[in-house]
């Protein structure tokens, strides 16, 4: 098992039991210390409060995993930031609402608001989707004018 295996298998189970998800996991070199990034996730977008929990819950655990040995490492706890491919159904269960581009396996680009999520499919305007039928899926970022 390696590193970045071992340490997934030690916090997945404490952030699970705090309600979130690990989506991603990195260790980089820098310097004479290592990076330790974890991108955690939840059913509903993270609050910063939130993000502070997940970080004290990582950080007393990553402190006692011999693999990490006594390199020093900076830890960096974050949500996924809005580029972050659709690539489960509960992504877009969260995003219900939000404007998403979508290319598909056969190249077609649908440009939509998630309607309905379920286990297989997404359904943007008019279109049901098969997770399958997908090739990459993002969030659009929309600016809301102060007009009214």
């Amino acid at each position: 098992m390696g590193k970045k295996e071992e340490i997934s298998a030690v916090i997945t189970p404490a952030l699970t039991s705090l309600g979130f998800y690990l989506e991603d996991l990195n260790i980089t070199s820098a310097g004479r210390r290592s990076l330790l990034t974890v991108i955690v996730d939840g059913d509903k977008h993270l609050s910063l409060d939130e993000v502070t929990v997940a970080t004290k819950a990582i950080s007393e655990i990553v402190e006692n995993i011999p693999s990490l040995g006594s390199t020093p490492f900076t830890l960096e706890v974050t949500s996924p930031g809005i580029d972050r491919p659709l690539t489960k159904a509960r992504h877009w269960r969260k995003n219900i609402d939000r404007l998403v581009k979508v290319i598909t396996i056969d190249g077609s680009q649908i440009l939509g608001r998630i309607k309905s999520a379920s286990e297989e499919s997404a359904t943007v305007d008019e279109h049901n989707i098969k997770y399958l039928d997908i090739k990459r899926a993002t969030l659009e970022v929309e600016f809301k004018s102060g007009k009214k």
